[in-house]
């Protein structure tokens, strides 16, 4: 050891690592650079492994879910058929219109949306917040609303609050035959008449298509939704004329009102193919607001009330009894005076007579007589020909309700029975049954069925019944019916041959027997020798009169006149001739004004569709027509086969809906 020298104390110095060991600065950035790349490598697998995952091995699954959440299918059913006239004139028709719903749970201000609705909608506020607030996902407030409701709706864009296309069911003629067409339900399913009958063919396809949806579920319309046509329903064309079924039930309404009866009824046939042209019933019920009126007020009476039809079945048993060669036409019957005691009952006739051939028993209607004949030809060749003729059986037509009638069979018949059955007591028959009955005498005696669907293609039975020459020889008597002494004469027609038979018939009482009661009616062939036209009123439980040669047969004139001059059957009277328009003086051809009355209409007045047609001048069936083309059925005042005047005026814009009454007046001579 050195003493005196301060001793070095040795530096740390590096050591000095092995190769291995030793890292730059540079290898280290590499390191860090390859790590955060792997990093991302993996990342960027991992996700090419969920896509592929998501995308093409749970892709459809996945899709499908997608495709329920933002796309529904949307239930639509097609527009319901239109029941049409047999010249296409509409009688029901469906015509688009709004409902509206609401999705409470997308609703902000339930009270406002309530207030607003309310309001639109002519509904009390606490009705409209009560259904809101069922909380239901999906709430009706109100079905088939008025286009006035739906804008002022739709220009409020309420949260929750959406209008929906659906159909309502329209009239356009109202109350004209009401009872024949019946009417649909809420859902345009047809509940009464032939709206019912036929609702197979009338009613609309259900069909789906897509609706997209966003996240609230609210609808999404990109392009509007298709719509197929093809799911319509089909239209129904009927046999019915809907001017002669307006001047049917016209008529009919004043012999009801006149008479104070119950209803009325009458039928229109065309023989040569049996098309049934007018179907009216008097009072009818407006089916557009057919919840109005009570069930019994729907019913179809013409076909489902039989009645006893009393002296318009003696010309079928006359028929009977000359083709079964029991009588003829010159045979002579005593009729008792007017008073006749068989057995127990006692039959009368209106007037006193004595010996009677069978063609003046038909045209005065005596009972006695009738009754004389039926004994002659027997219950059982009796029943044989009603049965033959289509009584106690069913038309077939397509009409609900239709009723059998009672017919009793001729084994149960006593000789009072048979007596009464002869002049049309004791049985009953619709007004169907008669009118089929009246085709057969009117066709040559040879059965054949009554149509109302003028597309249909079914074929009921034909059968010959009676012989052309037994067929001819009964029209001959019943135009007698017609003639100045006959009971039918209010049913004549200038310059028509007109073969008809009267009937009175009284009505069963409840307590048994016959009561006061009575039903008049009047069937006419036009013209006899060779029908075109068979016309049937009936008028039931009239208090005033129960004659129908006094409440049905002047009925008959009237919708028989006016029909002819429609159609233009009805000939010119000859010059110089009268008829009184009602409320107007009486008339002729050197009446000032008459004669100048223009025939030609101006071009200009019928191009303006926007304006009423000057009509003077011109036939009726003319006239008719070119209101037609406005969907217009006109009142016609009056009778013969010009229009005298009208009202509106022509050329003046065509009335507001419903706001009008459109009126022509008829002169003979144009």
């Amino acid at each position: 050891m050195v003493f005196g020298r301060k001793a070095k104390i040795p530096r740390n110095k590096a050591v000095k690592k092995p190769a291995h060991q030793r890292v730059s600065g540079r290898d280290w950035g590499r390191f860090r650079l390859g790590f955060v790349g792997a990093f991302f490598c993996l990342v960027w697998i991992s996700l090419w492994c969920r896509a592929f995952y998501v995308q093409i091995y749970r892709g459809p699954e996945f899709a499908a879910k997608a495709t329920r959440q933002h796309l529904a299918p949307e239930l639509v059913t097609g527009r319901r058929g239109s029941i049409l006239d047999r010249n296409g004139q509409i009688l029901a028709r469906s015509v688009a219109s709004k409902s509206v719903f609401v999705r409470p749970v997308e609703m902000t201000n339930v009270s406002e949306t309530a207030r607003v609705l309310a309001s639109a909608l002519e509904m009390p506020v606490s009705a409209v917040r009560a259904k809101i607030q069922e909380r239901r996902r999906f709430t009706w407030i109100a079905r088939k609303i008025s286009d006035r409701a739906a804008v002022t709706i739709k220009d409020a864009k309420l949260p929750g609050v959406y209008l929906s296309t659906d159909y309502s069911r329209i009239y356009p003629n109202r109350q004209l035959a009401g009872r024949l067409l019946g009417f649909v339900g809420m859902d345009d399913q047809g509940l009464e008449g032939l709206e019912l009958t036929q609702d197979e063919q009338l009613m609309g396809q259900d069909s789906k298509y897509v609706v997209q949806r966003d996240a609230a579920g609210r609808r999404l319309y990109l392009n509007g939704p298709e719509r197929d046509p093809s799911i319509d329903g089909l239209d129904v064309r009927l046999t019915l004329d809907a001017q002669i079924q307006f001047f049917a039930e016209e008529a009919l309404a004043e012999a009801v009102t006149s008479f104070e009866a119950s209803w009325g009824g009458a039928l229109m046939v065309d023989v040569e193919t049996g098309d049934i042209l007018a179907w009216a019933q008097v009072p009818s019920f407006n089916p557009n607001v057919y919840n109005r009126y009570s069930p019994s007020q729907w019913r179809n009476r013409v076909a489902a009330d039989a009645l006893e039809m009393g002296s318009t079945i003696k010309p079928f048993l006359i028929a009977a009894a000359l083709e079964e060669g029991k009588i003829t036409p010159d045979s002579l019957y005593y009729c008792e005076n007017g008073r006749w005691q068989l057995h127990n009952v006692r039959i009368k006739d209106t007037h006193k007579y004595e010996w009677l051939p069978v063609e003046k028993v038909l045209r005065y209607s005596s009972n006695i007589g009738t009754a004389k004949i039926g004994l002659d030809l027997g219950a059982s060749a009796y029943y044989s020909y009603l049965t033959r003729l289509g009584f106690g059986e069913k038309t077939g037509l397509p009409v609900r309700g239709e009723s059998l009638g009672i017919l009793r069979p001729a084994n149960r018949w006593q000789e009072v029975d048979l007596a009464n059955a002869a002049f049309g007591q004791g049985f009953s028959a619709t007004m169907l049954q008669l009118a089929q009955a009246y085709l057969c005498l009117a066709n040559g005696g040879v059965r054949k069925p009554l149509r109302l669907l003028a597309d249909s293609t079914e074929h009921g039975p034909t059968e010959r019944i009676f012989s052309e020459a037994t067929a001819k020889t009964v029209l001959s008597m019943m135009r007698s019916v017609v003639e100045d002494d006959g009971t039918g004469r209010a049913a004549r027609i200038p310059g028509i041959s007109v073969g008809g038979k009267t009937g009175t018939a009284q009505k069963a009482s409840p307590q048994g027997g016959y009561g006061d009661k009575y039903t008049g009616s009047f069937v006419g062939l036009i013209p006899a020798e060779s029908p075109r036209y068979i016309l049937m009123v009936v008028v039931d439980e009239p208090e005033k009169n129960h004659y129908g040669s006094v409440i049905a047969a002047p009925a008959f004139r009237q919708i028989a006149m006016r029909s002819m001059a429609y159609m233009g059957t009805l000939p010119d009277t000859g010059a110089g001739s009268t008829f009184t328009v009602a409320g107007e003086p009486e008339l002729n051809e050197r009446t000032p004004g008459v004669s100048e009355i223009r025939r030609d209409v101006s071009k200009t007045a019928l191009a303006d569709d926007s304006a009423v047609p000057d009509v003077r001048g011109r036939s009726l069936r003319w006239a008719v027509e070119a209101f037609a083309r406005k969907g217009i059925i006109p009142t016609v005042k009056g009778d013969g086969l010009f229009v005298k005047k009208q009202s509106p005026q022509p050329g003046t814009p065509w009335p507001r809906e419903g706001s009008q009454n459109y009126i022509l007046w008829l002169s003979e001579r144009s």
